[in-house]
């Protein structure tokens, strides 16, 4: 199995970096600095790697990167800077997953290539009745407006969910929703839920870096997990003790 990493080298995607070679699996990976990357991740033969920002590679490159994948997973997110959150990109992650899923459909592919996009509780799924209270609603209307990574996570979430759909022989995807992300060392026991089971804003619950990455090497390895999820956005919690 061969499976396309972007965001590599963000806190989450190198857990999941890691968590794919674990599992036995050929790993490219995109990063901007690949020093990010401890040298147990970095050095592995199983890793290849691409020196880029996703966006500035050409429609070409970005071709051959998908060609012969099996899933491309996207932690894409914007730096905690003054620059990452409101300089250009404005919609990496958007444009980004747009861009990727334009060029698998430019493959020749006899079954349908897994994307994984990692979003966030703060996403929501407009298939369901996700009910929210109305000062909830305020708040993220006003990220929307005022922090532009939260519509950025939102536009890419409705992206594949509106734009791909379920009806794309190119490919099937899911959008991982882990609620506030906090560093622990290892994978902890963890629930998954269809929806969000409480607020993001005012009851916000805590899933570890390490258990997104955990679940997101799952869902690509794991037909079964896959197939329970497909075409949709899961909600991560970590248990708590």
């Amino acid at each position: 199995m061969i499976v396309l990493v972007v965001g590599a080298s963000g806190a989450t995607g190198r857990l999941l970096v890691k968590q794919l070679l674990e599992r036995g699996v050929h790993v490219r990976a995109v990063v901007r600095s690949p020093a990010s990357l401890p040298d147990d991740v970095r050095l592995h033969d199983r890793l290849q790697l691409t020196e880029a920002s996703l966006l500035d590679l050409t429609d070409a490159r970005m071709i051959d990167l998908v060609r012969g994948c099996d899933a491309v997973a996207s932690c894409l997110g914007h730096n905690l800077t003054w620059k990452g959150i409101f300089g250009p990109p404005r919609r990496l992650v958007r444009d980004s997953a747009r861009r990727l899923c334009d060029a698998i459909r430019h493959t020749d592919r006899t079954n349908a290539m897994k994307f994984v996009l990692m979003c966030s509780t703060g996403v929501r799924n407009r298939d369901l009745d996700e009910r929210i209270s109305f000062a909830q609603k305020v708040v993220i209307a006003v990220l929307h407006v005022l922090v532009p990574p939260h519509a950025d996570n939102e536009a890419a979430a409705d992206y594949l969910r509106a734009k791909v759909g379920s009806q794309d022989a190119s490919i099937q995807w899911v959008v991982v929703r882990p609620d506030t992300l906090v560093d622990e060392d290892s994978v902890s026991e963890y629930d998954v839920h269809p929806s969000p089971i409480r607020s993001a804003i005012f009851n916000a619950g805590g899933t570890s870096r390490v258990n997104v990455g955990h679940f997101m090497a799952k869902l690509i390895t794991d037909g079964d997990l896959w197939s329970l999820w497909k075409g949709r956005m899961p909600v991560l919690y970590n248990q708590e003790s």
